[in-house]
Formats: C-alpha cells, structure tokens, sequence
C-alpha cells in the first residue's frame, strides 16, 4: 500500500474498499487492499481493517478482529527487529491523536488496530524471501527449476526448506496480480545501491523473524516486507505522543513500513506437523486460499463469499498465530491494547 500516495480509493462496483473506513473519514486518504490510510498533521494514521485479500482480490467477507491480529503482531516484531532497520511506527494509542480527531466510538474501533507512522516514500517493489519452495516459487519451480531467475537444487520437494533462503522481489499491483521479477529487474526500478541494502536488510529480517518464530514452534516458509525511504524532518511533532526513538531515521533513510511477519504477509506453518513433499498445516490465509482452490472462480474480481466455517477457521488460525509467536493472550490484547499474557 503507497502510504503517501493521496489518491483516492480505488476499487470496483462492489469492492469492499469503495465504502471507506468504518470509524469516521476525518483525514481519509485511500483505501488499500487491508488498510485505511488517514492524514494527521505531518503523520500518518495506518488503521487495518478486517478485509481479506486472496489472490490479489479483496474477498466480500470480512474476518473478525483480523486488523488486530495484523497490527498487534507488527508492533512485535517492529519491537525486535529495530535493530536491523529503523520503522514507521511512532504510535499505538488513540489518546496520541490531536485533540478531537475522533469520538468515543471511532477510538474505540481503532484500539488495538492503529498504528501512527512516519511518512514515507515507498518502494515500488514487493520485498519477499523465502526459506521454503513452496506457493507460487514451487509453481516456478517446478517449471523452470528457478524461482525469479535463481537457479536451485534438482530434485526439491514441496515445501522443502532451503539450504539458504533468497530474496525473490515481485512488482506492486494496486489492481490484478503481482509478478515475480529477477533481482537485476529490482535494481532498474530502484537503483544498484538500494536494491543491494533492501536485499541485505530483508534476509537479516527473515533470519530474524525465522529464529524467534521457530522457538515458537512455528516455521516462517516465506514472508513479505513493504520499505521506504523515511519523509519530513525527524524531528518534527505536531501534536504530542512519544519522546523521539533512540534512532529517528533521517529523512532519505530506509525504514521499515506497513505490516511485518503477520498471517497477511507470511506463510507461518506448524512445526509439529511439517512434512516436505505435501502442502502443510498453516496459520495463515493459506487455509482461506485452499477452499478458493475448490470454487469455481477464475481468481478475478469478485472474489465469493466465504462461508461461516471458513471465517471462524481463518480467525482461529491468525490468533493462533499471535498468540504463539508474541507468548501473549489476545483476550487480552483485545481489552487492553498491551501485548502482555
């Protein structure tokens, strides 16, 4: 999601996106496939709905508390991976709002799935690695033997781990699918030096979120990253909130955006379980894509309806999801906006 572009929200007759945010629409930008983006003074409010995106389509049905899980889980990791790459994130409450931004009711719907963020320049690519071959890099696999022009073993199995993991950058749709693109291609869009230190940045964070994930009993197969490149003067507040980081990017830094090592953006698998050779039992929207598998669709807008069965499984796995990997209750989380067991 172009998180300083001020464009309009987008989106089909129909599309789940097109009837704006849910809490009130002061500062309303746009609508992403999963978040709302507001303008507050020289920030920006990131506010993650309950909307589901398959195959690159916003589904009809949304799934309860989802934008929680999404949000609670990026402040995690935000929390531990700040030593590798600065991030957005420069609040959590709405008590950090300028005064009057909200009611009672619109604070109360953003508790638990806010974050107030640094402006930034988004980088026109999808920053993706993998550790396992599985998804659509099996599909490639299994065709070319490559995924995204790198050249792997013969004779890997689905789902099995790699030896190291790569870096496999794709295109930015804002409409239709993404597609995967070689590194070389990342450093036309981008440039050879930023493309070199995304590439480096985003292995460390995968090794990062792979170790903790795994003590969790969860396998990170492959993961997603949004970076830019930090806006406007650090040290500028238009309105109260926290005392500045222990490291404010400068403006022109790369940092760290959007969501990071969530159920929207991974694939989380159950270690317990996991086998190569067959798809494995997930924790994330895989279980959503599975029964689209089986409908008649032709994977463009509009996505069918899921069924009550579906919603509560998907919801049941992306708690799941939290609660393994943060070790805290999102009863809890939900009452009290801490991530705390």
């Amino acid at each position: 999601m172009p998180l300083a572009d001020p464009t309009p929200a987008r989106g089909l007759p129909g599309d789940p996106r097109a009837a704006g945010p849910s809490f009130g629409s002061q500062g309303f930008v746009r609508s992403g496939k999963v978040r709302d983006l507001f303008d507050v003074g020289d920030r920006l409010l990131l506010v993650a709905s309950d909307r589901l995106s398959a195959f690159d389509v916003v589904l009809p049905t949304p799934i309860p508390d989802k934008g929680r899980v999404l949000t609670g889980l990026s402040r995690f990791w935000f929390s531990r991976t700040g030593d590798l790459i600065p991030n957005h994130l420069l609040g959590t409450s709405p008590a950090e709002l300028p005064a009057g931004y909200t009611d009672a009711a619109g604070a109360a719907e953003l508790k638990g799935r806010m974050m107030l963020c640094r402006r930034a320049k988004v980088l026109p690519v999808e920053i993706i690695v993998r550790g396992y071959v599985s998804g659509s890099g099996w599909k490639d696999y299994k065709r070319t033997g490559e995924i995204c022009g790198i050249r792997l073993p013969e004779g890997l199995y689905e789902s099995e781990r790699l030896a190291e993991p790569i870096f496999t950058p794709s295109t930015k749709a804002e409409v239709g699918h993404d597609q995967n693109i070689g590194f070389d291609a990342m450093v036309g869009l981008v440039g050879p030096d930023s493309a070199e230190r995304v590439r480096d940045v985003a292995l460390r964070l995968y090794r990062r979120g792979a170790e903790i994930a795994e003590k969790a009993g969860i396998l990170l197969a492959d993961t997603k990253f949004e970076m830019g490149t930090a806006l406007g003067d650090p040290g500028t507040r238009a309105f109260g909130g926290a005392e500045p980081r222990q490291h404010e990017p400068a403006a022109g830094e790369l940092m760290l955006i959007d969501e990071v090592l969530t159920p929207d953006s991974s694939r989380f698998w159950d270690a317990a379980e996991y086998e190569p050779g067959r798809a494995q039992a997930s924790f994330d929207k895989q279980f959503v894509r599975d029964w689209l598998e089986a409908q008649d669709w032709d994977k463009t807008y509009p996505g069918p309806a899921l069924p009550a069965d579906i919603v509560a499984g998907t919801r049941e796995r992306y708690v799941a999801a939290f609660e393994r990997i943060t070790g805290a209750g999102f009863a809890r989380y939900l009452e009290e906006d801490v991530i705390a067991s």
